[in-house]
């Protein structure tokens, strides 16, 4: 950022896609989770002592491949890490069809580099198995350590698997079973609602579309043989979406979003304060090369300096525009950090028409 200039990141509104700001009621993504194990790692996988849910994961595993009587209490080995797995069901996914799946540590493992995922049922929010992972995963980061350092780049314990899941059960919906289909805007407002409504029923010529709340709009289907055209055409018209006046500022890196809709009250804004410096210093005071009973004595000596900055004054209009607004306060030359002040004085002061958020 320049000295002594303000720099924003103004938000004005444009002409979107409805598949932008809104999901359709139906079309959307599955979340899936199983537990699993993971093998092959060289000595950086779970330490049994420490982690006996994986000692007994590997007891299970082995007893169901044949291998019986096992004493969980004498695995020793160091290759094995207990991990979660996550994934995403996509909407009218196949059976049959490949996913990604995210692979993270659970135990005490330091890498998950060089494994290999073993068979991981994943299962949806109703307890029911909708897929299952398991392949060589992909780890980004890395660890190395020696006798006295350790180096650790990204998070060697989180791995991916691309393409790493196939989906064994698929989510029941039909299109051609919709007498209607809801659009949910990402961000309720009736203004946007309003437009979406409208535009759609201009496109359709009749009133198919209809706003149920701030957040829902509902269209009939006009011809279920062709329900899937019917959303393309309707997902693929432009809007207008309203939104709230708001600034937002970001205080850990000086950034500051202003809306289009932002107005000012008339107000004027000074920016200015006082600089005290302060220097210590020690002198010593040393006695009489002959004399009897001298101490040295060390002596503080304090020095103040007060500076008193010039102060600029602006006066912002009433019912000013967000380019007054950016030039006003560009004129008193202040910086990111000084206008998060001013922001809040003026919403303080009833002047700033807007919703101030601070993150």
């Amino acid at each position: 950022m320049v000295v002594g200039m303000l720099s924003f990141a103004v938000s004005a509104a444009a002409e979107v896609r409805i598949k932008d700001i809104a999901s359709f009621e139906g079309v959307r993504e599955n979340h899936l989770i199983g537990y699993g194990l993971v093998v092959g790692l060289s000595g950086t996988g779970d330490k049994l002592s420490n982690s006996p849910f994986t000692r007994e994961s590997m007891r299970g595993m082995l007893e169901r491949l044949g291998v019986a009587n096992i004493d969980a209490n004498l695995l020793k080995t160091k290759n094995t890490a207990a991990v979660m797995v996550t994934s995403k069901l996509p909407p009218f996914a196949r059976r049959g069809a490949p996913i990604d799946v995210t692979v993270s540590s659970l135990g005490d493992a330091s890498s998950l580099r060089g494994g290999t995922l073993l068979v991981t049922p994943l299962s949806g929010a109703d307890g029911e198995v909708y897929a299952v992972a398991q392949g060589a995963i992909a780890v980004s980061g890395f660890r190395a350590e020696g006798n006295a350092a350790t180096i650790t780049e990204g998070v060697p314990t989180m791995a991916r698997i691309d393409n790493g899941a196939i989906v064994e059960r698929e989510v029941g919906f039909s299109l051609s079973e919709l007498n209607s289909f809801r659009i949910a805007l990402r961000t309720p407002d009736f203004t946007t609602a309003t437009r979406m409504r409208d535009v759609v029923n201009m496109e359709l010529g009749a009133q198919y579309a209809n706003v149920l709340d701030p957040g829902t709009v509902e269209v009939q289907v006009e011809n279920k043989a062709n329900v899937a055209e019917f959303v393309s055409v309707i997902e693929n018209l432009t809007v207008t979406p309203d939104s709230v006046a708001r600034v937002v500022v970001d205080e850990k890196s000086g950034t500051i979003v202003i809306g289009s809709n932002v107005r000012i009250g008339q107000v004027a804004i000074s920016q200015g304060g006082l600089t005290v410096k302060v220097r210590e210093r020690f002198n010593v005071s040393q006695p009489e090369p002959i004399s009897i009973g001298g101490t040295t004595v060390v002596i503080p000596d304090t020095e103040l300096d007060v500076e008193e900055k010039d102060s600029k004054f602006t006066i912002l209009e009433g019912d000013v525009s967000l380019q007054d607004l950016v030039d006003g306060l560009n004129a008193i030359g202040v910086g990111a950090r000084q206008t998060i002040s001013i922001l809040q004085a003026i919403k303080s002061s009833g002047a700033l028409h807007a919703d101030l958020e601070i993150i």
